[in-house]
């Protein structure tokens, strides 16, 4: 059975993410705390969850796994393991990624961070 050129798109992208040395493009975004981010979570997986094609145009959803060992936005190391989504658009000719862009929900990865930093203070007071 011949795939569709989504499902070809689809595939291309799949094997993008998974492929360790594109750990850096991952990476990019244009958001402030990337730099952040990065040596907060040094033991980063990432994971495809969903695809989006339409036509050139694939969106992704990346889960992304890593461990708080650093720190981020004002949070020292929790050494929580915390899921981080990633969502990626990328154009799609000829089996060739032409450019892409990518945005981290925060709004997941806060208070995952938030919650055992608030639990360890009050512990710590109690003590």
């Amino acid at each position: 059975m011949m795939k569709s050129i989504e499902q070809k798109h689809m595939d291309t992208i799949t094997a993008f993410i998974k492929n360790p040395s594109n750990e850096n493009i991952l990476n990019q975004t244009n958001q402030f705390f990337t730099n952040q981010l990065i040596e907060a979570f040094v033991d980063r997986t990432y994971e495809v969850v969903e695809t989006f094609t339409k036509g050139e145009k694939v969106i992704a959803r990346i889960l992304i796994t890593g461990t708080h060992r650093g720190m981020f936005a004002g949070n020292t190391a929790t050494d929580k393991t915390v899921k981080i989504t990633q969502f990626r658009e990328f154009h799609v000719v000829d089996g060739e990624i032409i450019n892409q862009h990518g945005w981290f929900d925060t709004g997941t990865l806060l208070p995952q961070i938030k919650i055992e930093y608030l639990l360890n203070s009050k512990q710590s007071k109690s003590i």
